[in-house]
């Protein structure tokens, strides 16, 4: 004869609050081996850019005389000229040479800031020295390769690149916090669990939801 046990709403409750120490403890066990990974096993990533500016015109022509004296403008190029020339540069410099080989073990991102004409060059990695270090070369050669390549336009440095005092992952809050839950998970499974494979009868009521059968008397336990 097979032996079930219905499982209800009320019951899962009483079943969690009767584990609630060890459902508590695993949780807070979880926590920490979460947290204790993300400090002390995952290596930290450290982030840091520079940023460049590109121009679809120079700053002075061949007789000195400056391009907003000759257009007449306030602003020497419209800023959809310059876009699409960073755009340009951008495809340039991720296929260059003289760019990649100053990539030094670190991951790099070289793209356009919000649809503008400043270009970006994202450095991560686990050294921070070297990850500002190589931001401030790839901004610098951009220059010489923007000269080499290209027959008009300026590049000018916006923003170096400075040495990352805190890591950008991991995030061992929010690496603990996962330990938490994970946790809770766990310990109400495993209490869940025991409950259903155990088979002992407590009360009476546990012989007739397992076996169907109602009870009519029960004998006391007089040694108790």
């Amino acid at each position: 004869m097979s032996v079930t046990k219905n499982i209800t709403i009320q019951k899962l409750i009483q079943i969690l609050l009767g584990r609630i120490k060890f459902i508590i403890l695993l949780t807070v066990i979880g926590g920490l081996l979460f947290f204790c990974y993300s400090e002390f096993i995952i290596q930290p990533i450290y982030s840091t850019s520079s940023m460049v500016s590109v121009l679809n015109y120079s700053s002075k022509t061949k007789d000195g005389q400056s391009s907003n004296e000759i257009n007449g403008k306030i602003y020497g190029s419209d800023i959809s000229g310059s876009n699409n020339l960073a755009k340009i540069c951008v495809t340039l410099f991720n296929n260059t040479d003289e760019l990649t080989a100053l990539y030094d073990g670190c991951s790099v991102n070289i793209s356009i800031a919000d649809n503008s004409f400043f270009i970006i060059f994202s450095v991560s990695g686990t050294d921070p020295q070297k990850c500002a270090n190589v931001a401030n070369q790839l901004a610098d050669k951009s220059k010489e390769v923007f000269v080499d390549y290209m027959a008009y336009g300026q590049m000018r440095t916006v923003r170096e690149a400075r040495v990352p005092t805190r890591p950008d992952s991991p995030n061992n809050v929010k690496n603990g916090m996962m330990g938490l839950v994970v946790g809770f998970a766990l310990a109400c499974a495993i209490s869940i669990l025991l409950e259903l494979i155990d088979t002992t009868i407590r009360v009476d009521d546990d012989i007739q939801n397992m076996y169907g059968i109602p009870v009519f008397a029960e004998i006391p336990d007089f040694e108790s």
